[in-house]
């Protein structure tokens, strides 16, 4: 019986303790959130360009930076892990990733968007704009659409009395490795954001 039930990659009730419910937050990651907020807020409240250039690079190297490892480094260890070790990993690591990565996104993207407008170049009928918008469009749609709704599956599905922990690891790795797809539209729009910043609007 507990072999069928292994196999099928569900936990008995009650689930053992390295299965247990994660909590929605991780206290630990709140800095790592509040952070680039309060970040962009004293940006724009001091109305100085040299702070919300510091925002916009710092929140968007790390989320570039997060990206590259989780495809490159986490979704191949993953991969190769069991079923139970992956959920288990998995479990550890979605409470945190749950707010940070909407966090450094929506950051980056609201610094990138004043910086342009500072700059007078924010004008849709530039090349770099109009590639940067769809970067922008993509990394948004694949970062609300696909990652934040599988971590919040994760994170309801470790909830339940016997969590499908072969769900949870399909979901934990394929986040991993959409990651590398997002990190390859980052790489694209800072070679934009490269352009613009050398007055090639229109490359």
């Amino acid at each position: 019986m507990t072999a069928a039930i292994a196999k099928e990659g569900l936990v008995p009730h009650p689930p053992t303790s390295s299965t247990a419910a994660p909590p929605l937050v991780s206290w630990r990651s709140l800095p790592l959130v509040a952070v680039p907020v309060a970040g962009i807020v004293f940006a724009l409240w001091a109305g100085q360009f040299l702070y919300l250039d510091y925002v916009h690079v710092i929140s968007g190297g790390m989320w570039t930076g997060i990206d590259i490892f989780m495809g490159l480094v986490i979704g191949p260890i993953l991969g190769r892990m069991s079923g139970p070790a992956r959920a288990d990993f998995v479990q550890r690591l979605v409470p945190t990733m749950l707010f940070l990565m909407p966090t450094l996104a929506t950051v980056t993207i609201t610094a990138g968007v004043y910086l342009a407008a500072q700059q007078g170049i924010f004008n849709l009928g530039y090349l770099a704009i109009q590639v940067a918008g769809l970067l922008v469009i993509a990394l948004t749609v694949q970062g609300f659409g696909v990652f934040l709704p599988n971590e919040l599956r994760i994170v309801f599905e470790l909830r339940k009395e016997r969590p499908d922990l072969a769900k949870v690891g399909r979901l934990g790795l394929l986040n991993a490795r959409l990651a590398g797809l997002q990190a390859v539209f980052q790489v694209a729009i800072i070679f934009v954001m490269a352009n613009l910043a050398a007055g090639r609007v229109n490359f």
